[in-house]
């Protein structure tokens, strides 16, 4: 078998495995002596481990500032962090939270040195000058199990309402120096988050897997992601200290890094594509939007991809997808294909996901979401979809 060409981009030195928050004061001091935490508003900050770990970082030597992050980030907050911090010789950004957090966190250590306002460089929306470093030093600690932020080179920063948009400042210097991914913070999580942000990396998963840019690489790490996925997302939604429900913690923590990891290298999709305006202009949470487009999205790309060119790869993939979430065998290639769909299908039935009507979504709103939706999430999905089929996506889940 001939191995096709591909090339990875830097990834964080990662440390995984329950525990491995103990290792982060240690690594911290040797970036320097003071550190800028930014954290979610409620849930880490009102645990015993905040009050550990603020002791251990002082007892290395290091002088802490705060900023709290409540929402989506957006530009003007990153503007006000970075006003407010640069210039007080912060050493190293640390992030502990979910995807908005470390989103904010990594825009924010790529402009302390600079003290310049992000627009400069968010695309899309921005000045359009070229971002070239350096970064401050940046260590990524999630508390969810989603996004995959801490594995790739994107903050997604937005802005709700008419005028709405949701845009990525995106640069390799933006990458963490370490992920630090400890599957005891997801204790912590209710279920219909655990339910949400899972679907997000279950949709960054299967997109990046049958990207337009997938590689041998990303397919193995896609791959594996999906199958702790498939084997312990519905333990984690159980909650409790049971061995199945930290092992289901343990699997979905994994399977978030898999496709932080994949996406960074591969790219997304249709999802990813309408999740964008979806966010920007209702809202909607992310892996909400993800998790209620996802069957929908997958059956009109199976079909586009039947129509228009039917000997495509990404068919064999959806396929064994199908085989690999279900554990059953199909005659033919379309029946399996068939079969995801409904298993995802499935999945949002028993998760009991929000329709995108319920947060103001209506059908007159679909041209002026599809106009919206052709980012570059959009740009590596397995097949180009006409108007009309994104609009369908869209439709079946109003």
């Amino acid at each position: 078998m001939t191995i096709p060409a591909f090339s990875i981009s830097r990834l964080p030195r990662i440390l995984f495995g329950t525990g491995q928050l103990a290792e982060m004061p240690k690594l911290a001091r040797s970036y320097g002596r003071k550190a800028l935490l930014v954290t979610g508003v409620r849930s880490f900050r009102a645990s015993s481990r905040w009050i550990w770990l603020t002791e251990r970082l002082t007892e290395q030597g290091l002088s802490l500032e705060h900023m709290a992050v409540s929402d989506e980030p957006t530009p003007q907050l990153v503007d006000d962090a970075v006003a407010a911090f640069h210039g007080r010789r912060i050493d190293l950004v640390v992030a502990i939270g979910g995807g908005s957090v470390l989103d904010a966190a990594k825009a924010i250590a790529g402009l302390l040195p600079h003290g310049n306002s992000v627009m400069d460089h968010l695309e899309g929306v921005g000045r359009n000058i070229p971002y070239t470093g350096p970064a401050t030093p940046f260590i990524a600690v999630p508390t969810t199990a989603g996004t995959g932020s801490e594995a790739t080179k994107n903050a997604v920063l937005s802005v709700r309402g008419e005028h709405g948009f949701k845009k990525s400042f995106r640069h390799d210097c933006l990458v963490p120096e370490y992920a630090i991914v400890d599957p005891d913070l997801l204790d912590t999580c209710p279920p219909d988050l655990i339910a949400a942000d899972g679907m997000d990396a279950f949709t960054q998963l299967l997109e990046s897997y049958v990207s337009a840019r997938a590689n041998p690489m990303t397919d193995a790490l896609a791959k594996s992601g999906m199958e702790a996925f498939r084997d312990g997302f519905f333990a984690a939604l159980q909650g409790g200290d049971g061995e199945q429900a930290r092992a289901g913690r343990g699997a979905i923590a994994y399977a978030s890094l898999m496709s932080g990891i994949t996406l960074a290298q591969a790219g997304l999709g249709s999802v990813h594509g309408l999740a964008a305006p979806l966010g920007a202009f209702y809202p909607i949470p992310h892996g909400l939007a993800c998790g209620t487009l996802l069957a929908e999205a997958t059956a009109v790309n199976i079909r586009a991809l039947r129509e228009r060119v039917p000997e495509h790869p990404a068919l064999k993939k959806y396929a064994g997808i199908a085989e690999l979430l279900t554990g059953h065998g199909f005659k033919t290639q379309m029946e399996a294909c068939n079969a995801l769909v409904e298993h995802l299908d499935d999945w949002t039935e028993r998760l009991a996901l929000k329709r995108l009507g319920d947060f103001g979504v209506e059908s007159a709103h679909v041209p002026r979401i599809v106009a919206n939706a052709r980012g570059t999430s959009m740009q590596t999905n397995p097949v180009t979809l006409t108007d009309g089929e994104i609009g369908e996506i869209l439709i079946a889940r109003i």
